[in-house]
């Protein structure tokens, strides 16, 4: 722990009452800062294969957030007002195991290997960067659509399980380009708000990853990789091209979630403790 969270008053204190008062002081933001700038690092230096496989897992572990909604729209009532509220702890579940297992997410990149960036705008950075996100966005989106040609022919769900991913993928699909942009800015700033906090969260990561992903479920708010999964759905089935699928759905939401999670989150994260560090 920083020593920047020390209080005068705790130098009066016992070393055993001390270490216990620090320990439970909150990591301040330069702290965190420093955290997340140095899990930036480590994911900039990592080899290109590495990258690869970690974001294909991913691209295939996130369609758990589709599967888990489905799974709670098929038994629930269709006319219950509170469906979309309950529904929404579903998509927490790809998350949770995604960030969990610490695989490659493009979204939590837009923060964590951007503060690098920012620190330091060498032309190398900017190329570990501009791979990283790359090589990671690639593989999620292969991830998303392996799992989507096996879930709409592989007959591994039931047919009112399918019917509900339908039903979640042709509602995705009905948003104009513009609303999508729009609707990934905050779910970029929220995958970017729980890559801050998680530093600080000991012992409560998984309700933080719950409570900020089911808002942006609950709210209606996109997010490239798991809303590609459901976009992929529709292409699989031969319901949507995959020129439109791409050009009026992905990249709108792509561009709003990097909007969200670094023209806002990271730069106000960096802006916040540029001067003291």
């Amino acid at each position: 722990m920083s020593s920047d969270n020390e209080d005068p008053s705790v130098d009066s204190l016992s070393r055993e009452e001390r270490e216990t008062v620090l320990e439970a002081s909150r990591l301040s933001a330069v702290t965190v800062y420093s955290i997340v700038l140095r899990e930036g690092e480590e994911e900039l230096r990592r080899p290109t294969a590495s990258l690869w496989w970690s974001g294909v897992a991913a691209g295939i572990g996130i369609a758990t957030s589709i599967l888990g909604r489905a799974v709670i729209r098929s038994g629930a009532d269709p006319g219950a007002s509170y469906l979309a509220l309950v529904e929404g702890l579903g998509y927490s579940f790809g998350f949770v195991l995604v960030i969990m297992s610490r695989l490659q997410l493009f979204t939590e990149n837009t923060l964590s290997a951007v503060l690098p960036l920012l620190a330091e705008p060498t032309r190398d950075r900017f190329y570990r960067t501009a791979r990283l996100w790359s090589v990671v966005l690639a593989a999620n989106l292969l991830g998303a659509f392996v799992t989507a040609a096996i879930t709409m022919h592989a007959g591994v769900l039931s047919a009112e399980i399918l019917e509900s991913i339908l039903e979640i993928s042709r509602h995705l699909a009905e948003l104009s380009p513009t609303t999508s942009l729009l609707r990934g800015i905050p779910a970029g700033f929220f995958i970017a708000a729980v890559v801050w906090m998680l530093p600080s969260s000991e012992g409560a990561e998984v309700l933080v990853i719950i409570l900020f992903t089911w808002l942006i479920a609950a709210g209606g708010f996109t997010h490239v990789v798991a809303g590609s999964v459901e976009i992929f759905n529709l292409v699989v089935l031969g319901e949507l091209g995959p020129i439109r699928a791409f050009t009026h759905h992905i990249l709108p939401m792509l561009g709003g979630n990097v909007v969200g999670g670094t023209g806002l989150f990271a730069m106000l994260a960096h802006a916040q403790v540029s001067e003291e560090t």
